[in-house]
């Protein structure tokens, strides 16, 4: 194996800890929402339990939170959902090929979501705020779109370099 794909597979830790970081983050939030929600739920039905006005917009914003760091997620496990049924009769370069295509394809989204999405937060989401919490801002709402494109950046690069090395490194070297 080159010298160069030594060296770079000694910051396969940091990819390990960075994955398990934003998972733990997207169980906290899942579990935020399922006890905000339940509370909200019972204290329809429940008086002594209160209902709080704030539950709907902070359950609908951690889910937003939750859906774009699991798709980040996803990039790293590959396990986003593709068309594979033409490859058993496509060339094994031709299918390497597209798959570096759509990683870089990706990786464009990812800094689109950077720029524009922390744009978007730091612009229209600093002058509103939220209907049931007026001092809290809705840069809140729109901040999960940069911080999953960070994420995004990050998996995509180790699957750009994981195709890469694929194409330099027979499977036994590995």
């Amino acid at each position: 194996m080159p010298s160069i794909f030594r060296a770079i597979d000694k910051f396969k830790p940091v990819y390990d800890v960075m994955y398990k970081v934003v998972l733990f983050i997207c169980k906290i939030l899942l579990i935020a929402d399922i006890a905000i929600t339940s509370m909200a739920v019972l204290g329809r039905y429940i008086p002594f339990i209160p209902d709080p006005a704030w539950s709907e917009e902070v359950v609908l914003t951690l889910m937003s939170y939750m859906a774009v760091l699991s798709a980040a997620l996803a990039i790293r496990r590959n396990a986003h959902i593709r068309m594979t049924a033409l490859d058993r009769y496509l060339p094994k370069g031709l299918i390497k090929f597209l798959d570096i295509l759509s990683d870089i394809c990706v990786l464009a989204l990812a800094f689109v979501m950077i720029i524009v999405g922390w744009r978007y937060a730091s612009t229209i989401g600093a002058k509103g705020s939220y209907v049931s919490m007026p001092k809290l801002s809705r840069f809140w709402m729109y901040f999960p779109i940069p911080v999953a494109g960070i994420a995004m950046l990050v998996f995509e690069l180790e699957a750009i370099y994981n195709h890469i090395k694929g194409l330099f490194v027979k499977e036994e070297e590995k």
